[in-house]
């Protein structure tokens, strides 16, 4: 992809995110609540977790500063894929109604569209202090140069396979009219990774690695950060995480060759 094509697909994205932004600011009741719940949920969560270590000290090995670090990773890794993809959980009605008609029309890759077509500015406003949360902790930790580039290059890898997981989702919203159930069944899976993998018990732990890569997706960069993940783990995540944007792509093509229009 060229760089005028990137440019031209930022600025669509900026052009879609400020129209969402704009529907968003327009009902500021309703965007207070669900900012103000948003912080209140995770205040909550901290406190939980503060609360469970204050007796036991230690939670399948790490300490409480090591444990809430798992705990902002897995945050960071789900905020971001939420402001970016938004639009998924608005696919179906798109569908349904017929208008992904015009979405294939139009001069803009169709998934792009589907995938990134609306950005979520509660989501956007959670970041920077995510960020600051793990800057803050992450020093505590005491990490080298390379052991912040892992995590770095880790938490890309992860949003990659999230991002595999809504391609899939709008794939599977094509096929079967269902986003709405699909979708909850991915952030209840995402959900497991709050805590470290390494809390499950086999063969739950494998599953959360290898079939359904939540471990890769977040228990690793972590891991990584406190010096924890091995050369050949981090190779196997970049492999894991390309494999799964392939193949989601590949079944975003078949999608749309089952794709039967509404004026059909």
């Amino acid at each position: 992809m060229t760089t005028r094509r990137i440019l031209y697909y930022l600025k669509i994205w900026w052009l879609m995110s400020k129209n969402s932004f704009l529907m968003f600011l327009v009902q500021k009741e309703a965007f207070a609540i669900f900012l103000f719940g948003k912080i209140l949920r995770f205040g909550f969560f901290i406190s939980f977790l503060y609360f469970l270590l204050s007796g036991s000290k230690t939670l399948a090995g790490y300490n409480t500063e090591q444990t809430i670090f798992f705990f902002l990773t897995f945050n960071l890794v789900d905020t971001i894929s939420q402001f970016l993809y938004r639009e998924v959980y608005r696919f179906r009605p798109l569908i349904v109604s017929g208008n992904f008609d015009l979405v294939l029309t139009k001069p803009v890759n169709a998934l792009f569209r589907s995938l990134a077509g609306g950005a979520d500015v509660i989501d956007l406003l959670m970041i920077p202090p995510l960020i600051a949360a793990i800057c803050f902790l992450g020093i505590k930790i005491s990490p080298n140069f390379l052991l912040i580039v892992s995590f770095v290059a880790l938490v890309l890898n992860g949003l990659l396979i999230a991002t595999a997981f809504h391609i899939a989702v709008l794939s599977l919203g094509i096929i079967t009219l269902e986003v709405d159930h699909t979708v909850m069944i991915y952030r209840d899976l995402l959900n497991l990774g709050r805590f470290p993998i390494d809390i499950y018990r086999e063969p739950l732990r494998g599953i959360l690695t290898y079939l359904v890569p939540i471990a890769i997706m977040i228990t690793l960069p972590a891991k990584a950060l406190i010096g924890l993940a091995s050369l050949k783990g981090i190779l196997v995540a970049f492999l894991i995480g390309s494999i799964s944007f392939f193949v989601s792509v590949r079944l975003w093509n078949f999608a749309l060759k089952k794709y039967t229009s509404a004026s059909s």
